[in-house]
Parts: C-alpha cells; sequence; structure tokens
C-alpha cells in the first residue's frame, strides 16, 4: 500500500507533526501511510473486518504486542483509513481513570473519550458529532426540495418532521433506544429553531455528561428514563453504530488503546468486571447483536495471555481468544480475533530508515549525510544487542535513528562514524568492565518501554 503514496505531496503540516512524533516516540495522529513498511497482511486483515462493517456486521479484533511494536501505530493506520472509507470512527486510551467498567465515572469516562473523539472524513480531529447530525439533516432537506415542497413551507416542515421520525423509529425498540431517539429528534428541532440551548442540552446528554436524571430533566426541559452512565454506555455506543449508518455512513469503528491497564488493576473483582464487559462486547459483535459496530482492541501479551491477571485469567475469554490446539508455531492465521504483531524483518526496518530519512530531507530541505551502507550498518548495531533480533521495536529503533540525523544537520563537523562509534565504544567498555551481570541488566532495560508506537 505504501508504494502508491507520493511523498513530494506530503503537506508541509503534516510532514512536521509526523517527524516530530516519530523523534518523540509517539504514534502520529496524522500521517501515519506514509511511514507504513510491512504489516501488509495485518492491514489487509483489518480492512476486510471494515468490509464487514459496510456490510452490516460486527466485528471485533485484539492487536497484541510488545510496548513499542506498532500497535497504535498499526491502529491510527486503520483509523485513517476507515475514515477515507466515509466510516465514522471514536478512540480513546484507557487509564486508571477511564475503564470499560468501574464505580463513580470511570466507565461512562471512557465513553466520553470517544464522543469527544469521535471521527469523520470532514472532521478527522474529532468533535464530529455536531456536524453529523447537521449533514444528516440537510441531507433530509435536501431530498424533500428534491420532490418539489417549497423550502420552509407548513408541508416542508412536517414532512421532514415525519421523515425524522420514521428514520429514528427503527430504534426505539433497542436498549435505550427510546430515550436516545427522542434526544436526537429534539437537538434536530432545536438546531432547525436555532434553539442553542436546547441544543447544547441535548449535545450533554448525548455525550454521557449529565449525572442525575433530574439534572438531565432540568436541563433538557422534558424527562428521560436513563441518562448514560458506567452500566450502559455501552449500549448507546451500538445505538450510535445504528445511526451513523441510518445517515448515510457506512458504519461506526471503535478503537481502545491502552488495554494493559485493565491488566494492572489490582482489585480482583473489579478487574474481571471489565472482563466480563469485553466478553459481552464480544459476544454482540460476533453473534450480530451489533449491527455496524467495529470494535478494535490494543494490548500487550502480558494483558492477554497471563492467567494470573490477564484476559486469560477469565476462563469465558480464555476459550474464545487462546490458540487452538492445532496452531502451527510460526504459521500466521490472522481469520481469528487476536493478531499478534511480529517483528518487522531486517529489510522492512531498513525501508523504514530510509523511508524517514528521505521525508526528513523534505521537511529541511537538506541532503542526509548518510550513505545506504550506514544506514546498514546502524541497522546492524541496533540488532547486535542482546535479544534485539526478536525484541527490536520500530519506536525505539526510529528514535535513535532520528538523534543521529538531528546531530548531523545540526553539528556540521560530526560524521557517522564519530556518532555511531562512540556509542559501539561505550557498548563494549560496558560489557567488559560489568561482565555478564552488566549483560542481563541491558536486556531488561531494552524491554522496559512504556510509550505505544
Amino acid at each position: 500500500m505504501e508504494q502508491n503514496l507520493n511523498l513530494q505531496k506530503v503537506p508541509k503540516r503534516i510532514l512536521n507533526s509526523l517527524l516530530a512524533s516519530v523523534s518523540a516516540g509517539v504514534v502520529p495522529r496524522a500521517g501515519a501511510p506514509y511511514i507504513a513498511i510491512g504489516r501488509k497482511d495485518e492491514i489487509a486483515a483489518l480492512l476486510s473486518d471494515l468490509s464487514a462493517v459496510n456490510e452490516g456486521s460486527g466485528t471485533m479484533r485484539f492487536i497484541i504486542g510488545r510496548y513499542g511494536s506498532g500497535k497504535s501505530f498499526l491502529m491510527q493506520l486503520i483509523r485513517g483509513y476507515a475514515l477515507e472509507r466515509d466510516f465514522i470512527t471514536a478512540d480513546a486510551d484507557l487509564s486508571p481513570e477511564r475503564r470499560l467498567y468501574g464505580s463513580s465515572g470511570s466507565g461512562v469516562a471512557t465513553y466520553r473519550e470517544l464522543i469527544k473523539n469521535l471521527a469523520s472524513k470532514t472532521s478527522p480531529d474529532g468533535g464530529a458529532l455536531p456536524k453529523l447530525i447537521s449533514r444528516w439533516v440537510d441531507m433530509m432537506q435536501g431530498e424533500i426540495a428534491a420532490t418539489g415542497v417549497e423550502s420552509g413551507s407548513e408541508e416542508f416542515v412536517r414532512r421532514l418532521h415525519a421523515t425524522v421520525s420514521e428514520k429514528l423509529r427503527e430504534i426505539e425498540f433497542l436498549v435505550g433506544g427510546f430515550d436516545f431517539s427522542r434526544v436526537v429528534t429534539e437537538y434536530y428541532k432545536a438546531f432547525i429553531n436555532g434553539d442553542d440551548e436546547k441544543r447544547i442540552a441535548c449535545l450533554r446528554w448525548l455525550r454521557g455528561e449529565f449525572s442525575t436524571k433530574t439534572e438531565a430533566r432540568s436541563s433538557l426541559g422534558f424527562s428521560v428514563s436513563v441518562i448514560i452512565d458506567d452500566e450502559n454506555w455501552y449500549d448507546f455506543l451500538k445505538l450510535w453504530a445504528c445511526l451513523v449508518r441510518m445517515m448515510g455512513y457506512r458504519g461506526l469503528i471503535v478503537f481502545i488503546d491502552e488495554c494493559v491497564n485493565l491488566y494492572k488493576i489490582n482489585h480482583r473483582v473489579s478487574r474481571e468486571n471489565n472482563y466480563e464487559k469485553i466478553l459481552s462486547m464480544f459476544n454482540d459483535t460476533l453473534q450480530g447483536r451489533a449491527p455496524g459496530l467495529g470494535l478494535i482492541f490494543g494490548g500487550t501479551p502480558q494483558f492477554l495471555d497471563d492467567t494470573r491477571r490477564g484476559l486469560f485469567s477469565y476462563e469465558a475469554l480464555r476459550s474464545r481468544l487462546c490458540d487452538s490446539r492445532f496452531s502451527v508455531e510460526g504459521a500466521v492465521n490472522l481469520i481469528g480475533p487476536v493478531i499478534r504483531l511480529r517483528r518487522l524483518s531486517d529489510d522492512e526496518l531498513f525501508a523504514l530508515i530510509s523511508r524517514v530519512t528521505k521525508l526528513y530531507e523534505m521537511n529541511y530541505g537538506i541532503e542526509v549525510r548518510i550513505s545506504d551502507e550506514e544506514k546498514i550498518r546502524f541497522l546492524e548495531i541496533c540488532l547486535s544487542r542482546a535479544g534485539a533480533d526478536s525484541m527490536i521495536t520500530p519506536r525505539e529503533m526510529l528514535r535513535d535513528y532520528m538523534t543521529v540525523m538531528n546531530l548531523l544537520m545540526q553539528n556540521k563537523e560530526l560524521t557517522f562514524d564519530a556518532i555511531v562509534g562512540s556509542v559501539v565504544t561505550l557498548k563494549t567498555d560496558e560489557e567488559d568492565g560489568e561482565g555478564e551481570a552488566q549483560g542481563e541488566k541491558g536486556r531488561a532495560a531494552f524491554s522496559a518501554e512504556d510509550i505505544v508506537f
């Protein structure tokens, strides 16, 4: 897929943001396709999920890999592809304050983050909720006007109300659907009438910002039987999936990253309640009870495999997600719910730093003083670290490589050999002075990464 990109047309704004993200070791929010090397099979598998959601199915995937292996990068890449294909996306990172299930608002906090980051092709950076409804109303008004009814007439308004009611009737019988459809209807009426106070109150309810039904009734001006809270927020995600398809979009794709924070929950009952929520989502999507909804979770092998605290500690999930007894070690199976990220090959790593070199030269208008032979030597140095042949991560390697390019650009007297030679000398001295114990310590440090790239 990356071969079709024209690097000469990368917008300066995206280029600056992309290189800044890579240099800092964080996932670029925009421009991910420009450094997408490898992962073709994984991308194809996730794009097949988009096709299934487009057909009205529900899907759920777990992207599993070590810190820095590319989980979050792959999720941002698929998010971009989904937006291009006219899906609506929502993404959130879990944290101690944001969980799938919890008391004191930690569950609904995840929902609020998802709705805040709701994005469309025309609003890729989030905050798309008001624009979605505005576009939907404009679309229905256009359809009615096309029949010859004069815009603004009583007949036009009557038919518009009837059209909205008819469309929303489809979701009234779903869990929470009656209140959801009523609030959407009231929002659309406030939008048409220019009633900003009512419109904002409806948005607050849709975003899950009311803590009590009394508060909601006071702001909305009408009674609701439910508010979005820790217990029911996932039901409203399913309602959003139905609504966006009704609005003409292909479906709703939800990305939930940093799932290792569920593994870190110390209280066993609380941890298992979160895993129970994952089980409910898994059953819903794969049994056809969440049409038009795609869920993608990102986590570490520990989060999945640990039989004491991970998902495999919850038997109902372990039996659904574990490898079959007929699985062959080293063989690829990307049809199941779990995608385990492999290490990029040496050729892919070389292609990655070559791509970053071109983008760096474009951004700063210089020629990087690193030859292809020196790029190969840089990779050899990275891979020479203990365990790096299997544990090297794109994030760590790119951060080091960006440092080398930055030093070469800002210090004309420095050479590639002078920079990397000091690292090799330091490494040799440490190994000679500290012995095997220091080698073990180095291996531990190599795997102690905590920012996903």
